[in-house]
């Protein structure tokens, strides 16, 4: 079971609202969100309600200030990542609608046009595990958290380019 704590101010500091399963909006809870202490699981932080926006993730640790950390002005919800540790296998695509070169992957991969001389990559099927998209190679720059299903175009969210993609290992919890 995931706990995250957070914090209305930087370094811990004003209100708090204690936090064990995925929260759309915490403006019931407090009026901002600066800092956090994860106490255990992993998770994804949303700089807007409903899970929309810029993605995070977080693991167990000490968050005393998004900003400096990670350029986040604050957080509005989060997901908690459910602990996963059987096989991972996705399937990724040049095109949407699953059209295009596919291949399929079972770790991670820190270049899609370096291992596959894949250009884009525009939609995915991920049958097992969880996943972290990165727009960059090397796992840099936005990111975003895939759990199993078929996401036919990444255009829906935004139009991010997904460059390198890893798995949320046990390790991570």
């Amino acid at each position: 079971m995931g706990k995250v704590i957070f914090y209305e101010d930087r370094n811990f500091q004003g209100r708090s609202y204690e936090c064990m399963s995925d929260c759309g909006d915490f403006s019931s809870y407090m009026s901002r969100c600066h800092s956090c202490r994860v106490e255990s699981g992993c998770w994804m932080m949303y700089d807007r309600p409903n899970y929309m926006g810029n993605q995070y993730f977080f693991r167990r640790g000490e968050y005393a200030d998004y900003m400096s950390m990670f350029g986040m002005s604050e957080c509005r919800s989060c997901r908690m990542i459910p602990m996963y540790r059987g096989s991972y296998r996705m399937r990724i695509y040049e095109r949407e609608n699953f059209m295009g070169q596919m291949y399929e992957m079972m770790d991670d991969c820190d270049s899609i046009m370096d291992r596959y001389h894949m250009s884009e990559c525009q939609s995915c099927h991920v049958m097992d595990g969880h996943w972290l998209f990165y727009e960059q190679p090397h796992y840099r720059g936005r990111m975003w958290y895939f759990r199993p299903g078929e996401y036919r175009s990444f255009r829906d969210m935004g139009g991010m380019r997904f460059m390198s993609m890893r798995r949320i290992m046990d390790s991570c919890y």
